[in-house]
């Protein structure tokens, strides 16, 4: 089965059409298909015609929010929701074409865990696309996946990769760097982008300052979320030993002003000097981003109990039968620290 999961937000004009769009491609292709809209909030008709087309048939599901939640919330509900092995992202706006799905499904034919499409030929004004190619760029660069578009809605994803990633705030446009970094094969494929016809777009210049944000908090996470000391320790060291420096040598002319040789009028007065002020603040924020580090790393130890932080690729029996097994007789550790019998990837 392929679930698609669909934000909704102010669509009315555009929710049948979709609907019979969707529907046309599954007979086409055979797909068994569940069409999940999730209502975020709209001040139109969307809901009513949601529950309209839920009625009449009965692979479409719908979700209402009680308030707009954002399109990340959005997603998590619906990929809560979702029942097939594969899930399709998109837009309700009739960009997004869904003739394109099976383009997205040979690519993860092919071996890839999350696909994302490019919109190679855009149909929006220049002031969206070339906010999106600089973002595009330094996505790709500061995170080392590399798309044409991370901003695409249409993707598509296998079941395992919705499993272990958790959205919230923005960070949906960012599913395929989060899923890379749990060790997930990302692919991308060229998709068709159509002209807006109906409603307005939900994003603005705006978009673009909580776009570079939500960038630096997904490059901390993927990098540091398990080991933030190890960046907020390491600049409070640097600042601690330049703070330190600044010290030492404050204090050395000090003493050296005042020699026995030195006149009178050469000693220095460090409250006078502005350097005693930088190496003061050097300290205090050393000792502060060292604090913070200890803090988070005492999160991050709590979290991790909660939560797996390798993701298993396969196991060498069926699941069901090690978990018995295991359950049934004492486990065998090999030298490395695994059970016999069982192999593992940690991504």
């Amino acid at each position: 089965m392929i679930s698609v999961v669909i934000p909704v937000f102010d669509e009315e004009g555009t929710l049948e059409q979709l609907h019979h769009e969707l529907s046309e491609a599954a007979v086409a292709r055979g797909y068994d298909l569940q069409i999940i809209f999730i209502d975020d909030g709209s001040r139109d008709l969307s809901w009513s015609i949601i529950e309209r087309l839920a009625t009449a048939d009965p692979r479409v599901l719908g979700i209402r929010f009680r308030r707009n939640f954002g399109k990340a919330a959005a997603l998590s509900a619906g990929f809560d929701a979702a029942q097939g092995e594969i899930i399709v992202t998109m837009d309700a706006d009739l960009q997004d074409s869904p003739a394109e799905i099976p383009k997205l499904l040979a690519v993860l034919d092919g071996g890839a865990d999350v696909v994302s499409g490019w919109k190679r030929e855009r149909h929006d004004p220049w002031h969206k696309r070339y906010p999106s190619w600089v973002f595009n760029t330094l996505v790709g660069k500061l995170t080392g996946v590399h798309l044409h578009d991370h901003n695409c809605g249409l993707k598509a994803y296998r079941r395992d990769v919705i499993h272990e990633i958790r959205l919230y705030g923005e960070l949906h446009r960012f599913v395929p760097v989060l899923a890379a970094a749990r060790g997930f094969k990302i692919g991308e494929t060229a998709v068709e982008h159509r002209p807006r016809l109906s409603g307005v777009s939900k994003y603005g210049w705006t978009r673009i300052p909580k776009g570079m944000l939500d960038l630096l908090t997904v490059q901390f996470i993927t990098r540091y979320g398990q080991r933030p000391q190890h960046w907020l320790g390491s600049a409070g060291l640097i600042s601690l030993m330049m703070g330190a420096l600044g010290m030492f040598y404050l204090a050395f002319i000090w003493c050296w002003s005042r020699m026995p040789w030195q006149g009178a009028e050469e000693a220095v007065h460090l409250h006078e000097t502005a350097a005693l002020f930088y190496s003061m603040t050097m300290l205090l924020l050393g000792s502060n981003l060292l604090a913070m580090g200890f803090v988070a790393e005492m999160i991050a130890a709590s979290v991790s109990r909660q939560r797996d932080e390798f993701s298993i690729a396969q196991y060498t029996s069926p699941r069901e039968k090690a978990v018995t097994a295991t359950a049934a007789t004492p486990t065998a550790v090999n030298p490395t620290g695994n059970p016999t019998g069982q192999e593992h990837e940690a991504g």
